[in-house]
């Protein structure tokens, strides 16, 4: 890409804000070059505005430190200074609704890593390894919001990425029911054990919201486009508990599945190695080489060993072995920030550079 695009950050102060200005730091195709915040963040550089509440591992990048962040209410200034934006802001789901809308129609692309949008027929929610497909109700939206240029495409939940993926592998063997827990990791709630002392030594058997999240947004992935709108597959059966657990960043998944179409252990392991999507062929910068790799030892994946598989985009997969009630077994985890958040969007906003639904203003 001759000319680096020019990147907004919509709630950049927040830990998934942080995370995309991390991930974006020295981007080959991206430069972040507005961040736009709260009022009560607005007129402070980025430094300033964040404080001593940086929550990245890594340190803040320079090139940010000195960047003047933007009222994020103020949308047309923002939007004129970039030529797209990724949104993390933390407001009600109308109020995100409401103002993803209004920077798409300033001709402003949003990649959203919020749930407003999940379920608004014409907004694709995309894994780019799994539906990529889905892009293509982009022209149904643009009609509707008045566009040329200006859409919303979102990224799903968290907690589906250490499953879902897997199972979408083995799809020609027909998945029917699947049954998973979850046990997320405390940054998904956007905190660190600093913020959250409680959960050290502790596990918080309810996350609100997630189990329905966990169970019908696989299936939104697995839709159909129908009359300009995205109509969610009806099968497999999904049902899942969600467990918060004392872990910085990584969410692991146990994972019970019955399919139409039994496959044997030496099938499965194929189809998961031999997977890739049009990441992979388009060699996007962001996209793991290996989408998902299977760790033979009893004891794996670990978070400790394993969360930062393929620069955190990875899936990894392991104790796959038949079951006495289910057809299979097995365990996942992903990073839930980056695969899962802020990488997964950074992702999406390369496929769609690449398809040229992105391009500079």
């Amino acid at each position: 890409m001759a000319e680096k695009l020019k990147v907004g950050i919509l709630g950049g102060t927040g830990m998934v804000g942080q995370r995309f200005i991390s991930l974006l730091e020295n981007h080959p195709w991206f430069e972040v070059v507005t961040i736009a915040a709260s009022p009560r963040s607005a007129g402070k550089t980025y430094a300033e505005a964040v404080g001593d509440h940086w929550k990245i591992e890594t340190p803040m990048p320079e090139s940010v430190k000195d960047i003047v962040v933007m009222d994020v209410s103020d949308v047309q200034a923002v939007a004129a200074t970039v030529d797209f934006v990724f949104s993390a802001v933390n407001m009600s789901k109308d109020e995100i609704k409401k103002i993803e809308e209004e920077y798409a129609k300033t001709e402003t692309p949003v990649v959203s890593n919020n749930s407003a949008h999940r379920w608004t027929p014409d907004v694709p929610m995309v894994v780019p390894e799994l539906n990529p497909q889905h892009l293509d109700v982009l022209e149904s939206q643009k009609k509707r919001l008045g566009t040329t240029r200006g859409f919303i495409v979102v990224k799903p939940n968290c907690s589906i990425q250490s499953y879902t993926p897997a199972l979408h592998a083995l799809k020609k063997f027909e998945p029917t029911q699947v049954v998973a827990t979850t046990y997320q990791a405390i940054s998904g709630a956007g905190k660190t054990f600093k913020e959250w002392p409680e959960m050290e030594g502790n596990i918080i058997p309810f996350i609100s919201g997630e189990e329905e999240k966990s169970e019908q947004e696989p299936l939104r992935i697995w839709g159909t486009i129908e009359n300009g709108e995205i109509v969610k597959a009806e099968s497999p059966v999904i049902t899942t508990q969600c467990i918060r657990v004392p872990v910085l960043n990584g969410h692991t998944a146990a994972v019970f599945v019955n399919f139409k179409n039994k496959p044997s252990k030496e099938e499965i392991l194929q189809a998961w190695k031999e997977f890739k999507g049009l990441p992979q062929e388009l060699e996007l910068p962001s996209a793991p080489k290996q989408f998902i790799q299977y760790l033979e030892e009893d004891d794996r994946p670990q978070v400790r060993k394993d969360v930062d598989y393929e620069n955190g985009m990875g899936v990894s997969i392991g104790r796959l072995r038949e079951d006495i009630i289910y057809d299979y077994k097995f365990v996942g985890l992903s990073h839930n920030t980056k695969r899962g958040a802020a990488g997964g969007a950074v992702l999406i906003a390369e496929l769609l550079a690449a398809k040229e639904y992105i391009t500079k203003k």
